[in-house]
């Protein structure tokens, strides 16, 4: 397992009363911050309430963070975040030891610890301590994994693109299961880097084209035959910019798989793609986040 020793950094810590909040509250603040920025962690107490940690690698804003909390939390307990400085450690890795392997379907995302217990008919994937910032440990990636599952029993995707693919789960999950070629793409060059090396340990790397293009006017997406499946766990604003861009990129048929939102942003997002030819197929909520399953048909709608 890699070491990632670093300077003193800034930690923030807050305890919520109930697990549910604690983890959207979680996802929430990963959703929002770059992959250099951030590590969170959430653990429950002894008194059954949950401890969230934030490790900083930079001093923080404040308020910024405040904010955050209180979206999906309370003024109140916001207001309560705790800040100290903290000396030079392996703070990625002491975030991350201990998590449980994530089950989603026949995927499980698992760090080193469990590799040599996953059964011969799961198909694991492997993240490092060190490169393991959205490894599956909240709802957005395992309701990703959980309707790609779906999709596999009936389907056989050729065209695949793993859109703001960060550190590539998604995009492996895909090839592993396929052992087919799939193209991942993020706007951020540090986590296409972090998609490469995440590829290459789960063996997959001549499956996997990883590139860091803007948006679907790169050339890249120019090269490439139009999508059966695209997988997009970004933001809900971002998706919804996206319906008719990606739209353009899609074959007759396609199944789109769209998660980061909030079950309150689901309908705008829905109705998005509607207007652009897809209909929704399956809705579902994991920890307080909604993962979306489209589908634009050739002739007619399918029976799943």
């Amino acid at each position: 397992m890699t070491s990632t020793l670093t300077p003193a950094s800034v930690r923030a810590t807050f305890s919520i009363g109930d697990e549910t909040t604690a983890k959207r509250t979680a996802d929430l603040l990963a959703e929002s911050f770059d992959n250099n920025e951030a590590a969170i962690a959430a653990f429950e107490a002894s008194d059954k309430s949950w401890d969230i940690t934030i490790h900083f690698a930079d001093p923080p804003d404040r308020d910024a963070i405040r904010a955050l909390v209180a979206l999906t939390s309370s003024d109140e307990i916001a207001s309560h975040i705790a800040y100290e400085t903290v000396e030079a450690k392996d703070w990625v890795k002491a975030s991350l030891d201990g998590l449980a392997a994530v089950n989603a379907g026949r995927f499980i995302v698992h760090g080193q610890h469990h590799r040599d217990s996953i059964a011969p008919n799961r198909i694991g994937i492997e993240i490092e301590a060190a490169l393991a910032f959205g490894t599956g440990h909240h709802g957005t990636t395992r309701g990703c994994l959980l309707l790609l599952d779906q999709i596999l029993k009936h389907k056989t995707p050729r065209h695949v693109l793993d859109l703001g693919c960060g550190t590539g789960v998604l995009g492996i999950a895909a090839a592993k299961a396929l052992r087919w070629k799939v193209l991942a793409s993020d706007i951020d060059l540090k986590s296409t880097q972090v998609a490469r090396e995440n590829s290459r340990l789960n063996g997959t790397g001549a499956l996997t084209q990883i590139v860091c293009a803007p948006g679907f006017s790169s050339p890249h997406f120019q090269q490439q035959p139009k999508f059966d499946l695209v997988l997009a766990n970004i933001l809900a604003n971002p998706l919804r910019r996206l319906a008719s861009p990606m739209a353009a990129h899609l074959a007759l048929p396609a199944y789109v798989i769209l998660s980061g939102l909030l079950p309150d942003q689901a309908n705008a997002v829905i109705a998005a793609y509607r207007m652009v030819g897809l209909v929704l197929v399956r809705k579902i909520q994991i920890d307080g986040w909604t993962s979306l399953l489209l589908y634009r048909p050739a002739l007619h709608r399918p029976a799943m």
